[in-house]
């Protein structure tokens, strides 16, 4: 009977050791993805078939930096390129702080880098020589429109970006609830979806809608075209501050490669033809390491935004 006992003790033993040592193999190759070609993907927040064009030099100033073939594509819109993360058809997804937060609470992507841009001064918004790692988001309105404050905009049109967009959507929303105002109740607000902040700052000065909810300052995506829009459009409220742009991956990413990475797009970003091609496309300056709790502020007002 003893023998049976130390027998059935062994026996389970091993099985215990066994069990522990796939859990552990389990666990050290969930995130052991390296890719053979680099797939990046940018979400447009202007016109997308310019920032495309704008984007597509990065493909081998990345490749030379990683020794592999790097891929660019422009998705319509940042769900569409959380689903190519999640189903592993993108490697990298340019996201704003929104997107991330939902890509990684569907375990799609871990954030990587997070963007470095130059303050803004107001009330001409113009650009300090201070890199900083967030902004704020602003409602807009024409100045002659005799709106000068959010309690003005009851029953008005507002250009808006997808229900993804932190500057473009989220933060505005969840402000404006928190001070009582929600506009996505119907009679209290018409909100016009549009596609790119530039088009947002497009609308108001076209009178095509009485407000837009952008990134501060939007209003430069169109100065080159528009010398007077400083003037004609103006800032009514600005929200608190937003963590600016993600560079996440997906999450099966594997650790050695995610440090190379990191290393290519911040080595990338301190030469004068890549400071270009990023500052052209999303207007970034450079990137700096983040975590995911550096975006909790986003799902604080997420769920605000969220809430009926």
């Amino acid at each position: 009977m003893k023998k049976v006992k130390k027998f059935l003790l062994l026996a389970l033993t091993v099985v215990v050791a066994t069990l522990l040592t796939a859990c552990g193999k389990s666990s050290s190759s969930a995130k052991s993805y390296t890719p053979k070609t680099l797939k990046v993907q940018f979400v447009p927040s202007v016109q997308a078939s310019t920032l495309l064009a704008k984007a597509k030099p990065l493909e081998k100033l990345l490749s030379k930096q990683l020794g592999i073939p790097v891929k660019i594509s422009m998705s319509t819109d940042n769900n569409t390129s959380i689903e190519a993360l999640k189903s592993k058809q993108i490697d990298v997804a340019f996201l704003p702080p929104d997107a991330y937060v939902l890509a990684h609470k569907q375990k799609a992507a871990d954030v990587l880098l997070q963007a470095l841009r130059y303050g803004i001064k107001q009330p001409n918004g113009q650009l300090t020589k201070k890199l900083v790692s967030s902004y704020r988001a602003e409602i807009l309105v024409r100045k002659n429109s005799g709106i000068k404050s959010w309690k003005d905009l009851k029953g008005k049109s507002i250009s808006v970006q997808s229900t993804t967009s932190s500057g473009g959507y989220i933060f505005p929303v969840a402000s404006l609830k928190e001070k009582g105002f929600d506009v996505t109740k119907k009679g209290n607000a018409k909100l016009v979806t549009v596609l790119g902040h530039d088009q947002a700052v497009l609308n108001v000065l076209n009178g095509d809608t009485d407000a837009a909810f952008v990134f501060e300052d939007a209003r430069n995506l169109v100065k080159k075209d528009n010398p007077d829009i400083m003037k004609k459009v103006v800032p009514i409220y600005f929200t608190e501050s937003i963590p600016n742009d993600t560079i996440s991956v997906r999450s099966d990413m594997s650790q050695a490669f995610r440090k190379k990475l990191a290393a290519a797009f911040i080595a990338v970003s301190k030469t004068k033809k890549g400071n270009e091609i990023i500052n052209s496309v999303y207007n970034q300056q450079g990137y700096k390491t983040a975590k995911d709790s550096d975006f909790n502020i986003v799902r604080k007002f997420d769920k605000i935004a969220e809430e009926k």
